[in-house]
């Protein structure tokens, strides 16, 4: 999907500024580096505790992911809802909150 482009099966959309865009797609080129990275040590039969260092690296990277677009979207999205009377965001936020701590 290219960058600003809204999601089919979504009805809400997020403005993206270039840099925020950027610099999410860069932490996801990564990660997808890393997980071909975990496939090839599989492929080739590398010790479990290597292949388990690697896994855990890219939960890291994920979660770094999840950190700076959470931010974004407290900084954007919710901030801007609170301030027109959406409450029901806090909600929402709360359940995303929830379901990234599982």
């Amino acid at each position: 999907m290219a960058m600003n482009t809204p999601c089919p099966h979504c009805a809400r959309h997020k403005e993206r500024s270039p840099g925020e865009y950027r610099r999410l797609m860069n932490r996801l080129s990564r990660i997808e580096g890393q997980i071909r990275g975990i496939r090839g040590m599989v492929e080739n039969g590398a010790y479990c505790p290597d292949i388990l260092v690697q896994s855990a690296a890219v939960n890291a990277a994920i979660n770094a992911f999840n950190r700076e677009l959470l931010a974004s979207h407290i900084r954007t999205c919710v901030r801007s809802d609170i301030q027109a009377g959406n409450d029901e965001v806090i909600d929402e936020l709360l359940s995303t909150l929830q379901k990234l701590m599982k």
